[in-house]
């Protein structure tokens, strides 16, 4: 048996998590396997499957998720607000654990697979989906898509309960003879004291949505991933395991059924066939270099285009949808034009910097009390959510970044290439005891540079910043822009843009205009579960043509932002992974 040491990291918000890892039994460590305990268990029962794999050269690392085993006091410091941690705590956890590997052992992403079981399988996929990590590959077995509750109506039954009374833990149904025909796993299930029956039911809502994503967009995913599926699971459906393959995005990717198996795939009785499929698997990622497709040419041919030209084409005037989408509009434009917000949108664009300002203050106005309600209910929709998320996400990494080059010795000279009003530079600076020593902030419409210079104004900071007129785009006018930026920013403009070539001249010219170990912030939108209704409702800035989006993976947008010279530092996301933030540094040439 190899025998792990046991430390600890520290996650993003500052929680100590426990982790067990299994050294390299001959000598230095050249590449790791990240394991993911099922929801309710902990890393000590992944003891044999390190054992079993029999991978001497290969390093293994398994944590205590939060809330979980060694972990456990760990869920008190996102509980004060009373909803627990979240779905999108967790994977960020997983995104920080597997640095945190690569940064303390001299591992490369390129060196790292994932192995996950039921919730821990969830956890890997999500991430390998919304954090785009250039991992060597990934193993899901028994992934939790669906957990079966059996309880009629259980699942919206749940989602009332959690909107009427807030958070709640559920005891598992499961019992451990469900699991495995194992005598011995069943044994140690009863009298591990580390196990913990309750799940929170914001994280069981959120592992339903969660998965629902992950399957619809399983084609963004582009890691070589191999699935275990148990024939005789009574915890989790199977169908939306083999969904989720058939739409997976890899070249490289397999699916094993294992008959008469129970969900514990890798703890059954019976279970050397699984062990083998996995041990098989990882063996061959690690003896093959990584080959990926690229992407600079998605906006040409892929998914993505596909479904970008779909929501270009109008729909037949009989189709249902067409009836419920201009149903949609006429209410906009007669009672939801008492929405202030409503009404701007329809003016000035949905996708407007005047519009996104709007978004960002957050303040319910109108014609009328019902105005004021409608407008409040259009300011809660989850895609406006998702944007006041993104303007924080940026902040908090704005903040970072400056605190970076600070400890550098560097100057901090910000540049925002498509600043809208400027809102969100100049909030985030604002509380900043020592200011930046310059701010550039550019946009190309006139309307979004008076506003901007007004807001610089009044927040006083005329000293410091100027707001000038500036195409995005053109490399030539990026390249030159004065002074050189240490910080560049780039929010919410790429995402309008179905074409890579603006993007790449636009990547380009910020290159140019930084030195090496300069920072670059950029934004992206993957996924959004409104998509076609904007299409169909919602007018653009340009022209007050229809809003239409194609939506770019996250692999995708950080091969753009590699490819012009930078290399991804960090990322964060909202909690239904609609909108990234990531910081990138310049690398020498």
């Amino acid at each position: 048996m190899r025998i792990p040491e046991e430390r600890f990291f520290t996650a993003s918000d500052g929680t100590r998590l426990f982790y067990r890892y299994w050294p390299s039994l001959q000598g230095t460590t050249k590449e790791a396997v990240v394991l993911f305990h099922r929801g309710h268990e902990h890393s000590g029962r992944l003891q044999h499957v390190v054992d079993e794999l029999d991978m001497p050269a290969t390093a293994m690392f398994a944590w205590d998720a939060r809330g979980h085993g060694r972990s456990v006091d760990s869920a008190a410091s996102t509980s004060r607000n009373g909803h627990g941690p979240t779905m999108g705590t967790l994977v960020k956890d997983v995104d920080v654990f597997v640095k945190h590997i690569c940064s303390e052992f001299g591992l490369r992403m390129e060196d790292i697979a994932l192995l996950g079981q039921s919730v821990g399988s969830v956890l890997a996929a999500a991430w390998v989906h919304d954090y785009a990590p250039p991992i060597r590959c990934m193993i899901l077995a028994s992934p939790a898509f669906s957990v079966k509750l059996y309880v009629p109506l259980a699942r919206p039954a749940l989602g009332l309960f959690h909107q009427l009374f807030g958070n709640f833990h559920v005891n598992s149904y499961v019992k451990p003879g469900a699991l495995t025909h194992d005598p011995e796993r069943i044994a140690s299930y009863k009298a591990d004291p580390l196990i913990r029956r309750p799940i929170s039911v914001n994280i069981l809502l959120a592992l339903y949505s969660t998965a629902d994503r992950l399957i619809e967009d399983a084609a963004a995913i582009q890691a070589p991933t191999q699935i275990l599926i148990s024939g005789a699971d009574f915890v989790v459906h199977l169908k939306p395991q083999h969904e989720f393959y058939r739409r997976l995005g890899s070249k490289v990717k397999e699916v094993h059924v294992f008959e008469g198996f129970y969900h514990d795939t890798l703890g059954e009785r019976d279970r050397a066939p699984a062990i083998a499929k996995a041990r098989a698997f990882l063996q061959k990622c690690f003896s093959e270099a990584p080959n990926r497709a690229s992407l600079n040419a998605a906006d040409r041919a892929g998914y993505t285009k596909d479904e970008y030209d779909r929501l270009s084409k109008p729909l037949p005037a009989l189709h249902p949808k067409a009836w419920n989408f201009g149903l949609t509009r006429f209410g906009m434009k007669t009672g939801g034009r008492l929405s202030d917000g409503i009404r701007l949108g329809l003016e000035t664009g949905f996708d407007s910097g005047s519009t996104l300002d709007y978004i960002y203050r957050n303040k319910p106005s109108g014609i009328t009390p019902l105005g004021t309600l409608i407008d409040w209910f259009y300011l809660n929709a989850i895609g406006w959510r998702g944007i006041r998320i993104r303007k924080s996400n940026i902040e908090k990494l704005l903040r970072g970044s400056i605190a970076a080059l600070r400890a550098s010795g560097q100057p901090v000279r910000i540049a925002d290439i498509a600043a809208g009003h400027g809102r969100y530079v100049l909030e985030a600076i604002e509380g900043l005891a020592e200011k930046p020593e310059h701010i550039l902030l550019r946009d190309f419409s006139e309307l979004n540079v008076t506003q901007g210079r007004i807001l610089i104004q009044q927040k006083g900071l005329d000293a410091i910043a100027r707001f000038e007129k500036g195409d995005a785009f053109d490399r030539g006018s990026v390249a030159s822009m004065t002074p050189r930026p240490t910080l560049a920013v780039v929010s919410g403009l790429y995402e309008l843009f179905p074409e890579n070539g603006p993007i790449r001249d636009s990547l380009s010219g910020l290159a140019e205009a930084m030195d090496a170990g300069g920072f670059l912030i950029y934004t992206g939108q993957p996924w959004h579960p409104q998509l076609e209704m904007i299409a169909r409702t919602l007018p653009s800035h340009r022209n007050h043509q229809p809003w239409i989006m194609r939506r770019r993976t996250q692999v995708e947008m950080d091969e753009l932002v590699e490819s012009a010279g930078f290399r991804k530092v960090d990322q964060l996301t909202d909690e239904w992974g609609i909108f990234t933030v990531s910081v990138a540094q310049r690398k020498g040439d």
